[in-house]
């Protein structure tokens, strides 16, 4: 054990010794950097102990909880000072003008963050979703993951936020975790890494803030953090191998922030039940001290279950501070929390030198991201400019790269003239899919496959409902005979329209051709029947551990069909 431990403080001081301060842009010269600090020191000065703290706060703006709810966070604004907003659900011109009516009123620019691991589609319905990093985890060309979060902080600068809480790195090799799944780029540390730093720099070389998440890691959990405390039990060793990898990884290469979770972890927290989030043994002693992160360390949302049911308001974001946090995430106590900390700062529990040294990377992050010439947003035609066929054409090629051959023994693709049966299966929708094939394919309902002819070519799609990420992909007992029973004399091509993990308790093995295209929606719908029409390559990789028989990297290459002239 000792052994790890010094390999594990040794690996850290490498690390540290390359981790840059914290985010600046790229091009940033010494000059531009020396009048960043000046504007710094100058603002912390012309700051109150009220206003300081009020710096180290994020609240939620949610537009469809009425108005009493948004006088609420308006008196937050003014009176508590906060550092910054996250924006929820749900009207995109609301939240413009609310967010121009608060900056304008701050004397301190807010930070505007929001969830968008996929889009500013995960909190605003009417803006352009983007594929899932479970689907981005199986693409190869990672330039492609770059591509889609530049465009994603193309659209923040037009709702003016300036932090997206993303990506998610967590490493998810527990194919029952209820709240990370598709949300994470797969189950092999490597492809984690490169993603997510793919992602990360499409964003911040935008002026983007990332934030990675959620550190020490939740990719081995069963339990949802929203609803109560997760337990991630394994060893030191595991832990360093695997949920603290990327994380290590990445923390030198600028990115922003780090949100940590809501977790209880052993090995690295020895009180019983205390939350990796307000454990300083994780986030001043594991991630600040020997991994040496200076950028913005984040909690995760405050309002959620595994701590919200524990504690009060105000004294979460208390602990939270005292732990090493630099801002607390979705307070649901500000003015409470101030006075907590105020008070630990009195009693000397809490040096005056910590409160600086938070305020001061708060203020030269907003320095960097712009902030101090902050300009209003105009909310006509926002819905237009966030939802239009640059994003669809952008999100068609990414759901194209993603499609995943598993096998193909029959050489069954490309479809050509021929005619072709194709069975609808699961709860979702999937008549784009019927339309786009093209009229040589003939539809026919579960109950009508005794009136195909033996030996057909037969596409059964497996259409799971992905109208959120956390939606249950099994699939029921009635579609798996059906499967079964078309397997017995037809020439079978299944293909997956969720998760891959739907595979899980499939016998795929009288099956020809398993394709995976991993959400079902209008874009994964048309790039895959463009794919099997041979008009684009298929050439994507698992990027999970499904079972035995499939492993992370299987996927074949299918080039296009000669004649087809493609983009």
């Amino acid at each position: 054990m000792r052994k790890i431990l010094y390999t594990s403080l040794f690996i850290a001081a490498l690390i540290s010794n390359k981790v840059n301060a914290q985010y600046q842009p790229k091009n940033a010269s010494k000059e531009d950097v020396k009048k960043a600090h000046q504007w710094v020191d100058k603002t912390y000065k012309n700051l109150s102990q009220d206003e300081k703290l009020g710096q180290l706060f994020i609240v939620a703006l949610y537009t469809n909880k009425g108005e009493e709810y948004i006088s609420q966070v308006r008196n937050i604004v003014n009176n508590d000072k906060i550092g910054g907003l996250i924006l929820m659900q749900d009207d995109a011109a609301r939240e413009i003008n609310l967010v121009n009516e608060f900056q304008q009123k701050s004397k301190i620019p807010l930070m505007i963050g929001m969830d968008a691991e996929w889009g500013l589609f995960q909190r605003i319905a009417t803006a352009y979703k983007f594929p899932w990093a479970m689907t981005l985890g199986a693409i190869q060309d990672k330039n492609l993951v770059y591509q889609m979060s530049a465009k994603i902080a193309e659209d923040c600068h037009r709702m003016g936020i300036n932090w997206d809480f993303a990506p998610v790195v967590d490493v998810n090799t527990n194919p029952g975790n209820p709240i990370i799944g598709n949300r994470s780029f797969g189950s092999e540390v490597d492809n984690v890494i490169s993603s997510a730093l793919s992602y990360s720099n499409g964003l911040q070389d935008n002026n983007i803030l990332a934030a990675i998440k959620h550190f020490p890691g939740h990719g081995d959990t069963n339990t949802d953090s929203h609803l109560d405390l997760p337990v991630v039990s394994h060893s030191m060793d595991r832990l360093n191998a695997i949920e603290l990898a990327p994380f290590k990884a990445l923390m030198n290469k600028g990115i922003g922030g780090v949100m940590v979770a809501h977790l209880y972890v052993p090995s690295l927290e020895s009180g019983k039940g205390i939350p990796a989030s307000v454990s300083k043994n994780i986030i001043t002693g594991l991630l600040k001290d020997k991994l040496g992160y200076k950028g913005l360390i984040i909690t995760d949302a405050l309002n959620m279950g595994a701590v919200a049911n524990k504690y009060k308001p105000g004294e979460l974001d208390a602990m939270a501070f005292k732990a090493g946090n630099d801002i607390m995430l979705f307070s649901q106590g500000v003015s409470e929390g101030k006075k907590l900390i105020q008070k630990a700062i009195d009693k000397g529990e809490i040096s005056q030198n910590r409160v600086e040294e938070s305020v001061k990377k708060i203020l030269l992050t907003k320095y960097f991201l712009g902030l101090t010439q902050y300009t209003p947003k105009n909310p006509e035609n926002i819905n237009a400019d966030l939802n239009n066929d640059t994003h669809k054409i952008l999100v068609q090629n990414l759901y194209s790269n993603a499609l995943t051959l598993l096998k193909d023994e029959k050489k069954l693709l490309p479809l050509t003239g021929k005619q072709v049966y194709y069975v609808p299966l699961e709860e979702a929708p999937y008549q784009t899919f019927a339309n786009r094939l093209g009229a040589n394919v003939t539809l026919k309902k579960a109950g009508e496959i005794s009136t195909i002819p033996a030996g057909s070519k037969v596409i059964v799609g497996f259409h799971k409902d992905n109208s959120t990420a956390y939606k249950p992909y099994k699939i029921s007992a009635e579609s798996k005979k059906v499967l079964a029973d078309l397997s017995k004399n037809q020439n079978v091509i299944l293909n997956v329209f969720g998760s891959a993990y739907a595979l899980k308790d499939i016998d795929i093995s009288t099956i020809s051709t398993v394709l995976v295209s991993y959400e079902n929606n209008d874009d994964s719908m048309n790039a895959t029947a463009d794919a099997l029409n041979g008009k684009t390559r298929i050439w994507g990789k698992l990027p999970v551990l499904v079972n035995d028989q499939l492993k992370p990297g299987m996927g074949l290459n299918l080039n296009p069909t000669a004649s087809i002239n493609t983009k």
